[in-house]
């Protein structure tokens, strides 16, 4: 009898894994010398609140925060993304990471090592991983994607996409999620291929 192919689940890190907005903003604190206090939580995608103005500055942040304080391996985990993760991949679910963080240059090494050292220490199960910005070039059957653009960009494929929800995104509609339990009863109940 031929094995039932199983269904991908294309998952994001930094915002939905990984909690990129809470580590880089004690980041930029410091980057700036300020208290993380001074700057909001409340951010939309690009991180203008902080006083960001442009691709140029973002990129030098970005840069700073990976190859100077480990970003990409410092990062906290978001709750729930480890246990939730699990059960769906015991549940015959396959776990495919796809993150776009090589779009800056000269430091991939650095970045690719820091998010395989993280995925390890925090136990994240995961089959494939990928990094690309294409995101819907990986074949998942479900994304779950916290940036307003590839969530535009993937449902206009029409491709079953749930929104992991923060500030930057508030204006996406459902499916959302606001936690990883949520995400996980999205799927069981109402995604392609859930029983």
């Amino acid at each position: 009898m031929k094995e039932r192919r199983k269904i991908v689940i294309g998952v994001d890190l930094d915002g939905v894994c990984a909690d990129f907005y809470r580590r880089m903003r004690e980041i930029a604190a410091e980057w700036f010398e300020c208290s993380p206090g001074d700057l909001s939580e409340d951010v939309s995608y690009g991180l203008s609140e902080w006083g960001i103005t442009d691709r140029n500055q973002y990129e030098s942040l970005h840069r700073f925060a990976v190859t100077q304080r480990e970003l990409f391996k410092t990062m906290p985990m978001i709750p729930g993304a480890r246990k939730y993760l699990r059960m769906l991949s015991d549940e015959g679910y396959r776990i495919r990471i796809i993150t776009h963080r090589l779009f800056i240059h000269y430091f991939h090494a650095s970045a690719v090592q820091q998010t395989v050292d993280w995925l390890d220490s925090h136990g994240i199960p995961y089959w494939d991983l990928c990094f690309m910005k294409e995101k819907e070039q990986v074949g998942a059957d479900i994304y779950v994607e916290d940036t307003p653009d590839n969530i535009v960009q993937l449902r206009g494929r029409g491709l079953f996409t749930i929104c992991f929800a923060n500030s930057t995104n508030r204006h996406i509609a459902s499916p959302r999620a606001a936690s990883w339990r949520e995400v996980y009863e999205i799927i069981r109940e109402s995604a392609p291929g859930a029983e």
